[in-house]
């Protein structure tokens, strides 16, 4: 679409005068050097962000020193993990082991969580919407929002580029896990869950949307669970094939739990929508 945009100014342009045509051409090339090329060649070359190696290789003990700053502003960290922190963050060495307890206690248990929520949050909005290109946008923009939130539980602040370059890489993983195509949502559900699911109130007559609601949610779980291996996995031990089983598993034992989350409140949404509707024609 845009070469066909270019082709067609240029060639009115052309009309003119051929030089200006020229000229017209070289700006588009320069543009698209500056405003495309480059800046992807410098996320493609840019080192991928990783806590794990950070901790392993102890290189920059002043942003270790930052981030463990960041880290005691947490409520959701035990004080104990805090006043550790707090006795060891003069040592850079011996702060190292205990942002590595940090990293696998407390903010791996609160990566969880924002991942459930985020799940359940996509379950519900793409089941209500019945809207294809909504759905989309609500998708993308979730899984976005919930891949920087995991990276900013670090207490880390990657560059842009860094930040760019682990959103690709997680959701590239995360859609071409092999049998994802195939999955049948009775494979993460077991089949009493669905007829149960079948004989709720106002649940029966959309099912279906329900279910895509699901597989959505089973998405953003995965997409999730790939950022946190992203993380925490060393480049020597990172294979996307490892990490699709993995996230594929562990993201099927979280979804019932996402799944009884969401309809717990899905009835509730369905009844505000037809009491505003209901007070909006009162008021008329």
């Amino acid at each position: 679409m845009l070469l066909s945009s270019v082709l067609d100014v240029g060639e009115r342009l052309y009309g003119l005068h051929p030089y200006i045509a020229y000229g017209f051409y070289g700006l588009v090339v320069i543009l698209v050097f500056v405003l495309l090329i480059r800046p992807v060649y410098v996320i493609l070359i840019k080192q991928t962000f990783n806590i794990q190696t950070s901790l392993d290789e102890g290189t920059n003990l002043k942003l270790l020193k930052q981030s463990a700053r960041r880290l005691l502003s947490y409520d959701f960290i035990p004080e104990e993990y805090k006043e550790a922190i707090k006795l060891n963050i003069s040592n850079g060495k011996a702060l190292i082991p205990v942002l590595s307890k940090v990293y696998q206690g407390p903010i791996k248990k609160e990566m969880r969580n924002r991942m459930r929520k985020h799940a359940k949050t996509v379950m519900v909005s793409t089941a209500i919407s019945q809207n294809g290109r909504l759905d989309f946008i609500t998708i993308i923009h979730v899984n976005l929002r919930m891949i920087k939130e995991l990276v900013e539980l670090s207490g880390f602040r990657p560059s842009y580029q860094q930040l760019t370059k682990l959103s690709l890489n997680v959701i590239t993983t995360a859609l071409v896990a092999e049998g994802l195509e195939n999955l049948d949502i009775s494979d993460v559900l077991p089949q009493s869950t669905l007829n149960s699911l079948s004989e709720i109130p106002l649940i029966k007559p959309i099912l279906s949307s329900v279910t895509q609601g699901i597989t959505n949610a089973l998405l953003t779980l995965r997409i999730g669970i790939v950022t946190r291996e992203y993380l925490f996995t060393t480049s020597k031990e990172l294979t996307k094939n490892a990490i699709r089983k993995t996230a594929l598993l562990e993201a099927a034992s979280l979804t019932p739990q996402v799944v009884a989350e969401g309809l717990a409140i899905f009835p509730n949404k369905i009844f505000n929508l037809f009491k505003t509707k209901k007070t909006q024609n009162e008021s008329a």
